[in-house]
């Protein structure tokens, strides 16, 4: 197995709640770091979304490993971010037995 090539610089992000003022919660995003990542489409399908049709793409996103409970280990729930390009991680597992890079499966939807 060859090591993968991380050639984009992607910003690691978990939700965050805050209070809105008015008795309930409104969800941001706190950065937790960059992480250099291997970003390889998968495949893609149309849905409909709140406000219309949405575009749903399928990426499979690779980075250097971390231990459990790292900060700069992703976990299902944080997403990526590129500018203003955003993947979702849906799961992760490790992509060799010693541990040594994560595969990321992400969810990036953008209007159509």
């Amino acid at each position: 197995m060859s090591a993968p090539l991380l050639n984009r610089c992607l910003v690691l992000e978990a939700p965050v709640s805050m209070p809105d003022g008015a008795g309930g919660l409104v969800e941001s995003w706190a950065e937790l770091g960059t992480l250099w990542a291997e970003v390889s489409p998968r495949s893609g399908r149309e849905a409909l979304g709140e406000t219309g049709p949405v575009a749903i793409n399928a990426f499979r996103i690779i980075v250097r490993g971390a231990p459990m409970g790292a900060s700069s280990r992703p976990v299902p729930g944080q997403r990526f971010r590129q500018g203003l390009r955003v993947f979702r991680v849906l799961a992760v597992t490790e992509l060799d037995p010693g541990g040594m890079y994560l595969i990321c499966e992400t969810r990036e939807e953008v209007a159509a």
